[in-house]
């Protein structure tokens, strides 16, 4: 096969022609400025400020970084129990709930994809 290295030999020409020469601006305006849809118009005067204020799926205050839930240590919400007729794990159920055992005929059809039923 000659004909892929005949063709990699040749130059290669970018599809995208750009015109005229890099140039990068000489000033930059870096200086914060408020957003056009902000609902104050004016910038918060410290981040600090704005994330006592903020909400995001709920508050960013410092209590939500403690192992709080609603104002509550989570030890205050007592033990993690099931209650009556609740279960956290399927083994706990009653026998008739149980997994099946798997026959040797449908290990066989999961194996070969369903073939052996037809077979």
């Amino acid at each position: 096969m000659r004909v892929t290295s005949v063709l990699s030999s040749a130059a290669r020409t970018p599809l995208i022609r750009f015109v005229g020469k890099r140039s990068v601006p000489k000033s930059i305006d870096h200086s914060p400025r408020v957003h056009p849809a902000s609902p104050t118009g004016a910038l918060p005067d410290s981040f600090a400020t704005y994330r006592a204020k903020a909400q995001q799926h709920g508050p960013l205050g410092r209590s939500s970084f403690n192992s709080t839930i609603g104002g509550q240590p989570g030890a205050a919400l007592g033990p993690v129990k099931p209650q009556a007729g609740e279960f956290f794990d399927r083994s706990e159920l009653p026998s008739r709930f149980g997994r099946l055992a798997w026959t040797q005929a449908e290990i066989e059809a999961i194996e070969t994809g369903g073939a052996s039923l037809f077979a």
